[in-house]
């Protein structure tokens, strides 16, 4: 009995003292069978073995195999070309101890969305608040060229190597869509029915989530230390500093991508002079991290709402300062592009239901600057300059090549003296190209404001009926509106 024992402590000791020679390879969870890799461009393949482990890739688009061996740490990774081919493909990932087979894999057009509820609702849609065309959009999905990969909710003190909850690559079909983010979805789909290639959406969005929280250590230092020592991140997780990055975004970052969608601002609206910095310097870090250069990153704005005071002129909670914030976020933020919602907002519902027009939006965005289709109008109306004359004020926009245009009647406007006192205006477009504003209680006006409330529905469009987004000609901190 005593000899028994003592063979089965030295088995343990020497167990613990030299670890298995070989260790099976682990992929990340992104990296798997029915993937859609970024095409005609190079991809990182990469995981996890044995110290020193040499491993052998065979591709079926490849004439030669990949040697690759892993570091100390049991780290590895390989740069891999891609083609062109519509053809689904077979990658072989092999060791001593090891033989991975992906298949079904595809090469296309890979695209992250990420944000906050908004990015999150489903074509589902939230309980009591829909998304139009659920239904049949959900019926007619089943589309093997449209691939989904889903990050779940988590929060992480430190950056992950993987994700820890996901639902994997599935091609698209109704059981799956139905709990998809809509406006990824949508996107997608129109996507993919125009280029004519797979499409690969990997969506990673938490609901009420603050920008901060998608940021990293590195980004935030800039703005604050992140200290999370002690922190129970378990608790209001989606509005701690770097810990959505840290567990959502960072182990994707490996994952060649084509482009970023983003929806959020709903939790950032009563600080537009800070979500005017921390949005641009999110957007620089994310692209410094993945290393493949100033990728497109387009994005919503926020849509008009109540939020439960629609009073509100000059006071920051006016959410027409976060919508201008995000407005201006086009200079900050090279290679991008907004989609304004100012006509599809919802008084009574945070999250509109007209998820499939964000996504068109999104969609003209991605076509005419990322895509090459120049006859794709993509952007609205933006106020450029103003000319006192007639008791009033022209205002001259940008990006309405063709004119502007509204439905009837223009509203919205308010107009200003030296006072800083704005009064409700008339407006008309003039000649389809200039938008004429006056009121008989401002003789000398010098500023105008359109749509300056957190709930409104826009009326100036373009001819391509993209809305301008709400503004003001002023800076004034200490303007009034008229009793």
């Amino acid at each position: 009995m005593k000899k028994t024992i003592l063979k089965v402590l030295l088995v343990l000791v020497n167990l613990l003292c030299f670890p298995a020679t070989y260790a099976k390879i682990k992929l990340p969870a992104i990296v798997s069978s029915n993937m859609v890799l970024q095409r005609n461009s190079t991809v990182k393949l990469w995981g996890w073995a044995n110290a020193n482990e040499e491993i052998v890739i065979k591709t079926s688009w490849l004439n030669t195999e990949i040697k690759v061996k892993a570091d100390e740490g049991g780290n590895w990774n390989t740069d891999v070309k891609t083609t062109l081919s519509k053809n689904p493909q077979t990658i072989t990932i092999k060791s001593k101890e090891s033989n991975i087979e992906l298949d079904n894999v595809v090469f296309g057009e890979v695209w992250l969305c990420s944000g906050q509820s908004n990015m999150f609702q489903s074509l589902k849609g939230y309980p009591g608040q829909p998304t139009y065309g659920s239904n049949r959009e959900i019926a007619t999905s089943a589309n093997p060229d449209l691939r989904l990969f889903s990050v779940h909710n988590k929060g992480s003190k430190l950056p992950l190597k993987d994700v820890d909850l996901y639902t994997g690559w599935n091609e698209a079909n109704p059981n799956i869509v139905s709990d998809f983010s809509a406006v990824a979805y949508f996107f997608g789909k129109q996507l993919q029915e125009i280029l004519e290639v797979p499409i690969g959406l990997i969506h990673t969005s938490w609901g009420g989530s603050v920008v901060e929280a998608w940021m990293s250590n590195d980004a935030m230092q800039d703005f604050e230390d992140v200290a999370l020592e002690g922190v129970d991140i378990s608790k209001k997780t989606n509005h701690i500093p770097t810990v959505l990055f840290n567990a959502m975004i960072h182990p994707l970052i490996s994952y060649t991508i084509k482009g970023t969608l983003w929806y959020q601002g709903e939790s950032n609206r009563n600080e537009p002079t800070d979500y005017k910095k921390l949005f641009p310097a999110m957007v620089k870090d994310w692209r410094a991290k993945w290393g493949i250069g100033d990728f497109p990153f387009y994005y919503v704005q926020i849509a008009p709402y109540t939020y439960g005071n629609n009073e509100m002129f000059q006071e920051v909670k006016n959410t027409a300062f976060l919508r201008e914030a995000q407005l201006h976020c086009l200079d900050a933020i090279p290679n991008s592009g907004i989609a304004i919602t100012m006509d599809i907002g919802d008084a009574k519902s945070i999250h509109p239901p007209n998820k499939e027009e964000v996504a068109n939006r999104l969609l003209y965005n991605a076509l005419n600057q990322t895509y090459g289709y120049s006859a794709i109008d993509h952007a609205g109306p933006i106020f450029e300059s103003q000319e006192t004359a007639d008791n009033g004020m022209y205002l001259k926009f940008k990006n309405a090549e063709n004119g502007l245009y509204c439905y009837g009647t223009l509203k919205g406007f308010e107009i200003a003296g030296k006072d800083k006192v704005f009064y409700p205006a008339n407006a008309k477009i003039i000649k389809g190209k200039k938008v004429f504003v006056q009121s008989d209680k401002v003789v000398d006006p010098v500023a105008v404001r359109y749509a300056w409330r957190n709930w409104i529905v826009g009326t100036l469009y373009d001819t391509n009926l993209l809305p301008a987004s709400s503004f003001r000609t002023d800076d004034w901190d200490d303007a009034t509106k008229a009793e």
